[in-house]
């Protein structure tokens, strides 16, 4: 199978690379043209312009586009519309809002899938969580390209029509959210108690059997290990924000309460001030650990 990439930023080039193991081949684009070349020594057939690229993907046409959320996908759709029919398909595989997600299936001639991708740069060996939204048909036509993306078959689905994969995304960042303010919060708790713990060995011990073991749980042992117990050159600073905005905003519409998530939220656009809390401190680690997002430091 075919399938042209857009954007070969990190987790672009992690697609590349994981739909090129799966014996498929790849054109691949990006502005940047040395990200093409990367993507090219790689294994994939290198596209020098848009149109280049269409060419080369040839009539029934299916692309993925890993680039951000917002104007870029639109401006890559607006240049891509001339080209597309009913017979190509487009995954949306960033963290789009599930609403101009179907703005966008609709507005298009192709076949729109929105896929949420989870895991990070961190999964780049295991596979992603894959979670679309869109036809039916043009997801069973592109199954064993995700079978390749995710962690194999039980690691994808479609969840429903067009905005579902993007809106289950959506409340799993919210989850994600409240999950790293309550190990946060735990670690705070520890590193003020009563006693001199190794955070480290802590964490290495709930990892092991524990009831709240979980890959989040592996990330705080790895970032008690590099950095300390003490987290000492760490900022109290936790980036970004828009998906459990959407999350909270969702759930005021629905009437459904989400205190966690709504405080985890609070607790990040807090850390832009000066308090200088532990639990957003390992927060902030943490989004290194499964999204190799910068660490913001100390002064």
């Amino acid at each position: 199978m075919q399938l042209g990439v857009i954007g070969l930023g990190r987790m672009g080039q992690i697609i590349v690379d994981r739909v090129l193991a799966g014996g498929h081949e790849v054109i691949a684009f990006d502005v940047d043209h040395e990200n093409v070349q990367e993507a090219a020594a790689n294994g994939a057939v290198p596209a020098e312009s848009l149109d280049n690229f269409c060419d080369r993907l040839g009539d029934d046409k299916y692309m993925w586009l890993m680039v951000p959320a917002g104007e870029a996908v639109d401006m890559t759709l607006a240049e891509l519309e001339d080209t597309l029919d009913g017979n190509d398909i487009i995954i949306d595989g960033g963290n789009s809002h599930f609403e101009s997600s179907v703005q966008r299936a609709t507005a298009t001639d192709a076949a729109y899938l929105d896929c949420g991708t989870s895991g990070g740069p961190a999964s780049a060996d295991a596979g992603f969580s894959l979670m679309i939204g869109g036809p039916e048909w043009a997801y069973e036509s592109l199954s064993p390209v995700f079978d390749a993306i995710a962690t194999g078959p039980a690691g994808h689905a479609r969840l429903g029509p067009n905005g579902a994969g993007h809106y289950v995304k959506m409340v799993h960042n919210g989850i994600e959210y409240a999950l790293m303010q309550s190990y946060g919060e735990g670690f705070e708790l520890l590193a003020h108690g009563r006693y001199e713990l190794d955070l480290e060995t802590v964490a290495r011990t709930w990892s092991n059997g524990a009831v709240i073991r979980s890959w989040l749980l592996d990330l705080c042992e790895e970032a008690f290990r590099e950095e300390g117990s003490d987290l000492e050159t760490v900022a109290d600073h936790i980036a970004g924000g828009s998906t459990g905005t959407w999350t909270v905003e969702e759930a005021l519409t629905q009437e459904v309460p989400v205190p966690l998530i709504y405080q985890a939220l609070a607790e990040r656009f807090g850390s832009r001030g000066t308090d200088g809390r532990f639990a957003r401190k390992l927060a902030n680690r943490l989004r290194y650990g499964f999204g190799r997002h910068p660490v913001r430091r100390t002064d």
